[in-house]
C-alpha cells in the first residue's frame, strides 16, 4: 500500500514572506481556525469555503481529507465497500478508461515503485468505472480521470468514490453530457470575461481567431493535465470545491489576462496564439490569480455574462469582416497603428448595430485588492455566499 507523503504548503506560497514565526504562528492559526469550523455543530461550512478560498488553502493532504467531504456535502460514515471484479465486464467504457489511465504515468508521485503505482491505476479504473454504473446519465470523457486521480492521491479510494460521485453529478456534471455543447457553452465565458478587464487582449484574440478551444484541458481536468507540480493542482481544487461551478473558467480568464504582454506581442495568428496560450507556465503566481478570479467572478458574474457567453457560438469575429485584416495578419505582426485602426473599425460597426461600446481601459491592473486572502474581505463572502446558493438540493446540515 502507497503510503502518501503529507502535502503542505510549500516553499513558493505566499505564506513564506512571513518570516520563519510569523508563518508558523499564522499557519497553526488557520489550522485551529478549520478544525474550529469542522467541531462546530453545526458544521461550519461557510467558515471551510472561506478558508479553502484563502491564502495557502486547506494546507495540507489530511485537513483535506476532513474539510472536502463537507465541501461536497459526503456523508463519510458509511462509505462503499470495494467493487467486485464484474464491474469491468461488459462495460463499455473500460477500454477508453484503461487507455486512459495507462497513459497516466505523470500524475502519480515520482519515484513511486512500479507495483504500488499500478496498484493505484486499477484502483482508478475502479472509481471511474463505479461512478459511470451508479450513474448512468453522465458519460466519460477523456481528461475526467486527471481530476480522479487527484482525489484518489489525497484521499486514498473508500473516500475518494462517493467525493468523485458527488462532484461528477454537480460541478462536473455539463462536461459528462453525451455531447460537448455544455462544455462549449461554459468556454464561451471566457471571451466575455476578458473582454470586460481588457479590451485590447480580446480584440487582439478575437482577430487572430483563436478561439478558446486552447482552455478546454484546462476547464474539464480543472488544470489537473496541465500542472506539473501536484501542490498547485491540490491547492486549484480548494478553491474550486469552495466555489461556484463555473469558477474554473475564471482562472483561466485571469491565467491569460496574466500573461497580457506575451500575447500582444505574439503574432496575430491563430496558430501562434493558439501555441503561446496552450503552453501554460508552471510558475504561475497561483495565489493572486486566485484572489483575482474571485474578484473577477463579483464583479462580472456569470448572470452578466450568460448572454454575451450565448451569442459567443454564433458570432463572427471582427477579423472575418475586414478582408485587409486578415490579409494583414497573415503577413505581418500587428503593431500599435493596426490594432488602433482594427478597435475603431470595430467600434463604428458595433455602434452601427446599437451596441454600447465600452470603454477602453485595462480594468484588469485596476481591480480592487478586495481581500481573498487570509483576511477576507467582500469580494471572498459574496463567492461563498455565491457557492452556498449553488446547490439546492444539498442539505448542509445532514450530518454532523
Amino acid at each position: 500500500m502507497y503510503m502518501k507523503k503529507s502535502r503542505s504548503v510549500g516553499a513558493t506560497s505566499p505564506l513564506n514572506g512571513l518570516g520563519k514565526t510569523d508563518f508558523e504562528s499564522k499557519r497553526k492559526r488557520k489550522i485551529a481556525d478549520i478544525f474550529q469550523a469542522l467541531n462546530s455543530v453545526p458544521v461550519d461550512i461557510a467558515a471551510l469555503r472561506r478558508m479553502s478560498i484563502s491564502e495557502g488553502g486547506l494546507l495540507t493532504d489530511e485537513i483535506r481529507c476532513e474539510v472536502w467531504p463537507k465541501l461536497l456535502n459526503v456523508n463519510t460514515t458509511n462509505l462503499p465497500g470495494k467493487p467486485g471484479k464484474e464491474l469491468r465486464e461488459n462495460n463499455k467504457d473500460y477500454n477508453q478508461v484503461l487507455l486512459d489511465v495507462r497513459r497516466s504515468l505523470r500524475r502519480f508521485p515520482p519515484g513511486m515503485p512500479d507495483d504500488q503505482r499500478e496498484d493505484l491505476q486499477e484502483k482508478l479504473i475502479d472509481i471511474i468505472l463505479l461512478v459511470l454504473k451508479k450513474n448512468p446519465q453522465l458519460h466519460y470523457y477523456q481528461g475526467y480521470h486527471d481530476i480522479v486521480v487527484t482525489f484518489l492521491l489525497v484521499l486514498g479510494e473508500e473516500l475518494a468514490t462517493p467525493l468523485v460521485e458527488k462532484l461528477s453529478t454537480h460541478h462536473l456534471r455539463d462536461f459528462m453530457d453525451p455531447t460537448m455543447d455544455n462544455t462549449k457553452h461554459i468556454l464561451n465565458y471566457l471571451m466575455p470575461i476578458i473582454e470586460r478587464v481588457n479590451p485590447e487582449v480580446h480584440d487582439f484574440m478575437q482577430r487572430a481567431e483563436v478561439g478558446t478551444i486552447f482552455a478546454l484541458s484546462w476547464l474539464i481536468t480543472w488544470f489537473g493535465h496541465v500542472l506539473s507540480d501536484f501542490r498547485h493542482v491540490v491547492r486549484l481544487y480548494d478553491f474550486f470545491l469552495a466555489c461556484h461551478p463555473l469558477m474554473p473558467i475564471y482562472f483561466a480568464a485571469v491565467i491569460v489576462l496574466y500573461r497580457e504582454n506575451e500575447v500582444l506581442e505574439s503574432e496575430c495568428d491563430m496558430a501562434a496564439v493558439h501555441h503561446l496560450l496552450s503552453q501554460i507556465p508552471q510558475d504561475l503566481p497561483y495565489e493572486t490569480l486566485i484572489s483575482r478570479a474571485g474578484d473577477l467572478f463579483v464583479q462580472f458574474p456569470p448572470s452578466e455574462l450568460a448572454r454575451e457567453a450565448a451569442l459567443q457560438q454564433s458570432q463572427r469575429t471582427a477579423a472575418s469582416t475586414f478582408k485587409d485584416f486578415e490579409l494583414a495578419s497573415a503577413q505581418q505582426r500587428p503593431d500599435m497603428v493596426l490594432r488602433q485602426r482594427f478597435r475603431e473599425q470595430a467600434s463604428q460597426e458595433a455602434k452601427a448595430r446599437g451596441v454600447i461600446v465600452k470603454p477602453r481601459t485595462n480594468r484588469f491592473m485596476k481591480l480592487a485588492v478586495m481581500g481573498l486572502t487570509v483576511a477576507l474581505g467582500a469580494a471572498a463572502l459574496a463567492v461563498v455566499n455565491t457557492a452556498l446558493e449553488w446547490a439546492p438540493k444539498i442539505d448542509l446540515q445532514i450530518f454532523p
